[in-house]
């Protein structure tokens, strides 16, 4: 009878062995036909508008947080900022951007230096009240690459941009 049992139990093994074998082999090289969407759309950095803490002054460019692509974190960028060049009564040729030097990013989520937006800030008041703007002023600001040309066109702010442009609107009572 044990023999019997040792018989019956090493053709279960055998059976269950032959089985098992037959589903491991090579499949091929098949995707699962399950399209995958990839984690992160869009360019590498999202920027928002930071609450302001209570009783700070208002800006022209509010303070900026960040969050980024744990995939394509850069250690350097630089903020681009742009105003609406339809606020200046001039037929001149009008600079409407400013391109800062580029600052340290530290993580994939945060806020920009303190003293980046504050830079951002007092050059773009100097230009605005060069061109003599009062009022209302459609700002657009955006996180690009540390190697932007300080001069840089639009081709090569599309190529080096690391973030969607934020719109921003500001009142701006000229120099102070």
């Amino acid at each position: 009878m044990r023999k019997g049992i040792v018989w019956v139990l090493a053709g279960v093994m055998f059976a269950g062995g032959l089985a098992w074998t037959t589903g491991c082999k090579e499949q091929g090289n098949k995707a699962a036909g399950i399209p995958v969407a990839p984690k992160w759309k869009g360019e590498p950095y999202r920027i928002a508008v930071d609450t302001p803490k209570p009783g700070t002054k208002a800006a022209l460019v509010p303070g900026i947080k960040f969050t980024a692509n744990p995939a394509a974190l850069e250690k350097r960028a630089t903020l681009i900022v742009r105003f609406d060049e339809s606020v200046v009564k001039s037929n001149q040729t009008v600079i409407n951007q400013i391109i800062l030097s580029p600052f340290d990013l530290a993580g994939a989520e945060g806020t920009l230096p303190a003293d980046s937006v504050a830079s951002a800030n007092t050059g773009l008041a100097s230009l605005l009240s060069s061109y003599k703007v009062k009022g209302k002023v459609k700002l657009q600001v955006a996180l690009a690459r540390s190697s932007l040309s300080r001069g840089a066109g639009d081709a090569e702010l599309n190529e080096k941009r690391l973030s969607d442009w934020l719109p921003i609107e500001s009142e701006f009572k000229g120099a102070h």
